[in-house]
């Protein structure tokens, strides 16, 4: 199984459009990551490959001396197998070279895998968005870790 971990491409966009279906109740469009890509100056997108296929993938913003994670998704079938942490990691270090001090997601409150994942990632709870979620109107955690 040859594992590969580098940044999103136009081309990915179909196969990450189907890991945010199917991981995401609201997903979002093809055309918000086309956006991303094209004419975010901001965004910083990047994948784990694994035999050709895309199993997941994340997405951050840098501003300023802040990154601040969009989405991170991990196809079903891959679950388990460390791609959620790898990704994190790899924007933590890869926002760090790109000169950010912080850097910031919100997560479901209910959500207690990514919790404990980003926890164990250094991050900590750092207030809560009330409704955030427009699906079922569930709060947010909001989650900062110093990279420094």
């Amino acid at each position: 199984m040859e594992r590969l971990s580098r940044s999103m491409t136009i081309a990915d966009i179909k196969q990450v459009h189907e890991i945010e279906s199917e991981v995401f109740t609201t997903p979002w469009t093809e055309q918000a990551f086309y956006n991303e890509l094209l004419n975010n100056h901001f965004a910083r997108y990047q994948v784990i490959e694994i035999d050709g296929n895309i199993a997941a993938y994340g997405g951050m913003w840098t501003v300023i001396d802040e990154a601040h994670i969009t989405n991170i998704a991990v196809r079903d079938q891959y679950r388990g197998q460390k791609l959620g942490e790898q990704l994190v990691q790899e924007m933590k270090e890869n926002a760090l070279s790109l000169g950010m001090k912080k850097m910031t997601l919100e997560v479901r409150v209910s959500n207690e895998i990514a919790i404990h994942l980003y926890k164990k990632l250094g991050f900590y709870e750092a207030g809560i968005r009330k409704g955030y979620y427009t699906d079922n109107h569930e709060d947010a955690l909001i989650m900062w870790v110093d990279l420094n």
